[in-house]
């Protein structure tokens, strides 16, 4: 079991700033990426910041040159400052990651994906 626990999400107004955590805890043995999804209301679920194996990152057009993803690899947390928030940045945010566990004595393992229950970001003047 692997568990996530987003927190920073709440009320922000346009160019202000918000910075939104996630733990993660359970049975972790490799991380491929980890980073952060959002919805929002009306529109399908897209790809906000991840950092991914070797921590090299992507970031959605979107949000270039305004959001920051880092990891703390030694605590698994990753975090997602957002500056210059605007009315679009309205969503439920949801922590990532992609793991590799061993699934066997053998050694042979799978890669699993697990979602936080998401934190919501509301931008409102």
């Amino acid at each position: 079991q692997v568990q996530l626990v987003e927190s920073g999400g709440g009320l922000v107004r346009p160019g202000g700033s918000l910075r939104l955590s996630c733990a993660a805890s359970g049975n972790i043995e490799r991380i491929h990426s980890m980073g952060w999804y959002r919805q929002a209301p009306g529109k399908e679920r897209e790809m906000v910041a991840l950092v991914n194996r070797g921590g090299s990152t992507n970031y959605a057009d979107s949000v270039k040159g305004r959001f920051t993803v880092s990891r703390d690899y030694a605590k698994n947390t990753v975090s997602l400052q957002m500056d210059s928030l605007g009315l679009e940045d309205t969503a439920v945010y949801y922590c990532y990651i992609r793991i590799q566990r061993v699934v066997n004595v053998e050694g042979a393992t799978r890669s699993m994906d697990y979602w936080g229950e998401g934190t919501l970001v509301t931008v409102r003047s």
